[in-house]
């Protein structure tokens, strides 16, 4: 199992461009393999990457995720290519629905057939991020054309599904799929089943699983637990992974945080590994002075 980091989550990860830069150039010479970025109201996570890509030599950089309502997808492939060059092909292009909070309530885009959308979206982007030409006609998307990046490799393509239509096309189009606050038994009995079984059925190889939690290694569980409680209250509101926080039989995501004792962290992510999970991303969270520190040993550790 591959072991990366989150950026852009907490001050201590970056904030900034110049800070989350500085924070993978970091992180890569300590030997992590990958950092992801999520592309949510700050930094655009596509172009901080590409940056980074330029001032680094062997990490992979990746987007968890950047959200399709507002990106056309040749415009998106189009971006992810010319990325991946800047990152000498150590891109990867993640892509998610995001929710109807940000698309419907705050920008004013339809929410209203997200499957449908996702279904379009990437029998468009799939094939030109493979640098393929595509004609589509559909009910949202009519394509025909390809791009002519100069140095473009393919792009591997990731999906935050976690719905059983949403890992249906992952597993069909995708590479693999990405995570967030999502427990080992739902990774165990839903995830990893539902995405593995549609790219079986399509003829492609076992699709990458990458789960993203919250880490930190702390004797002060309880105080951890509240504090991480209250920073992601919104992400146990939200439909979808309130529907994986109930399938896990979790109150919130703290219930599915993995905080305590470096032991019991190693064991923790230990699970990860023996139920099939691929790759993790730790999303260091930072509760108390020296748990950073703390929890950056303990994932050092468990570099291959």
């Amino acid at each position: 199992m591959k072991i990366g980091l989150m950026a852009g989550a907490t001050e201590a990860t970056g904030n900034g461009i110049g800070d989350i830069i500085d924070f993978i150039k970091t992180v890569e010479q300590k030997g992590f393999d990958s950092v992801w970025l999520a592309n949510i109201f700050a930094v655009d996570a596509v172009v901080t990457l590409a940056l980074a890509g330029a001032q680094t030599e062997r990490i992979e950089l990746g987007t968890a995720v950047t959200p399709t309502y507002p990106r056309h997808p040749m415009a998106l492939a189009q971006q992810a290519l010319t990325a991946n060059v800047a990152c000498d092909g150590r891109f990867v292009m993640g892509i998610g629905l995001s929710h109807k909070l940000v698309i419907e309530d705050i920008m004013g885009l339809s929410y209203a057939k997200p499957a449908s959308h996702m279904n379009e979206y990437l029998q468009v982007i799939a094939p030109l991020l493979r640098g393929e030409s595509v004609s589509f006609q559909g009910d949202e998307f009519r394509v025909n054309g390809a791009l002519e990046v100069p140095g473009a490799t393919p792009v591997p393509l990731i999906v935050a599904a976690l719905g059983p239509r949403m890992l249906a096309l992952a597993g069909k189009y995708a590479d693999g799929t990405v995570t967030w606050v999502t427990g080992p038994k739902t990774l165990e009995n839903h995830i990893i089943p539902g995405i593995s079984s549609a790219a079986e059925a399509a003829g492609k190889t076992a699709p990458r699983i990458i789960c993203g939690l919250p880490v930190a290694v702390t004797d002060d569980v309880a105080g951890a637990r509240e504090t991480v409680g209250k920073a992601l209250k919104m992400y146990g509101m939200l439909p979808s992974y309130r529907a994986m926080l109930d399938r896990e039989g979790a109150e919130g995501p703290e219930d599915v945080a993995i905080i305590g004792s470096a032991e019991e962290v190693r064991d923790r992510i230990g699970q990860l590994r023996d139920i099939g999970v691929t790759d993790f991303t730790a999303a260091i969270t930072p509760t108390a002075e020296g748990v950073f520190d703390a929890t950056m040993a303990v994932l050092e550790a468990e570099l291959g």
